[in-house]
């Protein structure tokens, strides 16, 4: 049986847990076991503590990582902003040995040694890499009858490409998340900002006329462009934003439309057969046509 160390990050279990719900009900289905990472802390994102002090967020990383190596396992996360961070400062201390060697005289303190040897998955290249797309055809129950998906892959899971293990091939023409929607039926059809930030993150705590202006223009191109059902993310953060942003944009009247969206993570256990309340407790914008759809209706 496969085992993978389930990091959650703050934003998951703190805005979006029916992520995590469903997150946990795929693995299981999908024969995966969760080994829990108990102890672990803020990734922490690249924006907060890096900007102050790298030895210290390289530690912290290095802190979530010496968990999973203790138990022998890799990580996984379905934040890119975890993704991201997590990866860049492996990276970096693989590429600087001195900040290796502070960084462990530091977990040293409490009995902890990073040793550099788990890797950091996210949802979309471990279920493209490591499940494979047969087997997820294998395991879903409810064929996705052709629903018309928008992707948004994620800034945090495309850059750096460098210091990220199972990147895509052309990180500027991301196809794995596409690969897995088509895999249990949907249809994804490309569009012309694919690969444009959505707004979230830094700049929609410290601007968010800016952040929602921003995502107003990527949320456009794809209701003209491929007039989608559903918005599927392989990022937490750009969830927040395509769910409750767009609710926010709707309720201002900056837009006259609503897609429903998703974490790749809820769409995959619904398709397996999650309890539909609990893998979407948390959303804004009603989901009833794209689960009628999915479960074969018209």
């Amino acid at each position: 049986m496969k085992k993978i160390g389930l990091f959650l990050g703050c934003n998951i279990p703190l805005n979006r847990p029916d992520v995590e719900y469903s997150a946990r009900y795929m693995l299981k289905e999908l024969g995966v076991e969760i080994v829990e990472l108990e102890g672990a802390t803020c990734c922490p994102a690249y924006g907060t503590m890096p900007s102050l002090d790298i030895v210290g967020w390289a530690a912290a990383s290095a802190w979530n990582l010496a968990i999973a190596e203790e138990k022998g396992v890799d990580t996984i996360t379905g934040c890119g902003s975890c993704y991201g961070s997590i990866n860049e400062a492996k990276y970096y201390m693989d590429k600087h040995p001195e900040i290796k060697q502070k960084v462990n005289e530091i977990l040293g303190k409490v009995g902890k040694k990073y040793e550099g040897t788990a890797t950091h998955w996210n949802f979309i290249n471990y279920l493209h890499d490591n499940i494979g797309l047969d087997t997820l055809k294998e395991k879903i129950k409810y064929n996705l009858n052709g629903l018309t998906v928008a992707l948004q892959t994620g800034c945090h899971n495309l850059w750096p490409s460098r210091a990220f293990p199972h990147t895509e091939e052309n990180v500027f023409f991301p196809t794995k998340l596409k690969a897995v929607v088509e895999a249990i039926g949907g249809s994804a059809p490309n569009y012309s900002t694919l690969t444009d930030c959505c707004g979230m993150g830094a700049l929609r705590s410290n601007a968010p006329d800016k952040s929602l202006a921003l995502f107003k223009k990527k949320l456009e191109v794809i209701k003209e462009e491929i007039n989608p059902d559903l918005c599927v993310t392989g990022c937490s953060s750009c969830l927040l934003q395509f769910d409750a942003g767009q609710a926010l944009l709707a309720e201002q009247k900056k837009i006259n439309f609503k897609i429903p969206a998703l974490h790749i993570v809820q769409l995959v256990a619904i398709a397996m057969g999650a309890e539909v309340e609990k893998a979407t407790a948390m959303a804004s914008i009603p989901l009833n046509g794209v689960i009628t759809k999915i479960k074969g209706g018209n």
